[in-house]
């Protein structure tokens, strides 16, 4: 059973990880085959760099991949710090049950919703052009945010509540116990929830395909509209930027939880 288990753990991440190799190994390809590999070379990168609509792209996806952790960093720690302090259970988990629903929504629900969402409100303020860069920073926050909250709870769980009152015994305000005390001790939490949000931020295409734009184009949706006019070995270059780019932010995630964990580890033994 032990070899058969492995074998089937083998060919789900061969399923899963082979379409990403060959990507990642023909944006290195010297010829512009798509299925013969002819030699090393960086030239789809240099395509890549020197493409101005790619830069631009890579840009806007970078402002709003920034702007969506540091709004969704500070909302999600407020809401989790306000529905740890809930003392109705009931209440508790209903807000949690309502917080979780954009992570359980498929995204083209999402995405749909939240067009159908903005086009009417445009509409009844009156707005020219409903959809821009607000409506998708606001609809990037939205998913986001749930990820935030459920990174941060466990850390004000975790942490000691005799630290603020012990604060607050001392002199300090609510609010300055809570800077001085509380934040640093689920700073780990808020840390990872932000990065989280710029990973989802950064690769998301769907929901982004719904609520952008003229005006306004990220990465994933770029290369989708390059994909329609015709295969590139330079969009293989640019996915595997896009790739490299979420796994060094998943890398800082497990970091950040691994060397938080590290401590109380040691404590327990």
């Amino acid at each position: 059973m032990k070899h058969l288990s492995r074998i089937y753990i083998s060919l789900i991440f061969l399923l899963l990880y082979a379409p990403i190799i060959v990507m990642v190994i023909f944006s290195f390809n010297s010829s512009e085959s798509l299925s013969v590999f002819e030699g090393f070379s960086l030239k789809n990168y240099q395509e890549v760099f020197r493409n101005s609509e790619v830069i631009g792209a890579f840009k806007n996806t970078l402002i709003l991949a920034v702007a969506t952790a540091a709004i969704s960093g500070i909302l999600g720690t407020a809401a989790a710090v306000g529905i740890s302090r809930m003392r109705a259970r009931y209440i508790r988990r209903s807000v949690l049950s309502v917080t979780n629903i954009p992570m359980m929504n498929p995204d083209i629900v999402t995405g749909v919703s939240l067009m159908l969402l903005f086009v009417s409100a445009g509409t009844i303020i009156g707005l020219e052009t409903t959809l821009s860069f607000w409506t998708l920073l606001i609809a990037h926050v939205t998913f986001s945010l749930p990820y935030v909250i459920l990174s941060v709870l466990p850390k004000i769980k975790q942490m000691d509540k005799h630290l603020t009152e012990a604060a607050m015994d001392l002199g300090c305000t609510p609010l300055s116990a809570f800077f001085k005390v509380e934040l640093p001790c689920i700073m780990p939490g808020v840390v990872s929830g932000m990065l989280m949000a710029f990973t989802l931020s950064l690769d998301d295409f769907l929901i982004s395909y719904f609520v952008t734009g003229s005006g306004f184009q990220t990465l994933p949706i770029y290369i989708y509209s390059a994909v329609k006019r015709g295969v590139r070995p330079s969009l293989y270059a640019a996915n595997t930027i896009i790739v490299l780019a979420v796994l060094v932010l998943l890398i800082l995630i497990n970091f950040v939880g691994d060397k938080d964990d590290k401590p109380k580890a040691r404590k327990e033994k």
